[in-house]
């Protein structure tokens, strides 16, 4: 295939997502988008307090990235969202088809260590439950592959290019 996807690096809170994109967008030599930075204020203000979002808060926010997914069609890309659920999943690729997911995958135990030792980030460990109760892992027909998180950032990256080459669909280059 001779035109590069959109790479969208999901999973639960404290996965990486926001580790392991801007490398993958390097290493794929496509541009990075940070999911978080298209949520709307409530929806941070809501997760700061420690509040799970519902799919109502989640719409305009999966609409967001869909829409600058949907910019990159046919140049690439790689933009970090959750993606829980199935429903998430199809509603982004509804505005981005070409669209395949990263999943980043990883123990309970390993996520919580991870989000208690990062600095700065508005979702508290105290809504990883609800994270892991939301996921719905990818499913066959869903075009994407998962990439276990242990090890170091480098180390998850080249999993995840190897992964994704792996995927029929993508080219080497």
């Amino acid at each position: 295939m001779s035109t590069p996807h959109v790479v969208v690096v999901m999973g639960v809170a404290g996965t990486g997502k926001t580790t392991v994109g801007p490398l993958l967008a390097a290493a794929l030599g496509v541009p990075y988008a940070e999911g978080d930075d298209f949520h709307p204020p409530a929806n941070i203000a809501k997760m700061t307090a420690g509040t799970p979002l519902d799919d109502d808060d989640r719409r305009p926010w999966l609409d967001a990235i869909g829409s600058w997914a949907h910019g990159r069609a046919g140049r690439g890309g790689v933009v970090s969202s959750s993606a829980l659920k199935r429903e998430y999943r199809d509603r982004l690729r509804a505005s981005a088809p070409d669209a395949v997911f990263l999943h980043l995958t990883g123990s309970r135990e390993l996520i919580e260590q991870r989000m208690t030792g990062r600095k700065g980030h508005f979702m508290p460990t105290a809504l990883l439950d609800s994270q892991f109760a939301t996921l719905q892992p990818l499913e066959e027909d869903e075009a994407g592959v998962a990439v276990d998180v242990s090890g170091t950032p480098e180390e998850i990256t080249r999993r995840a290019v190897a992964a994704l080459r792996g995927l029929e669909e993508l080219p080497e280059d």
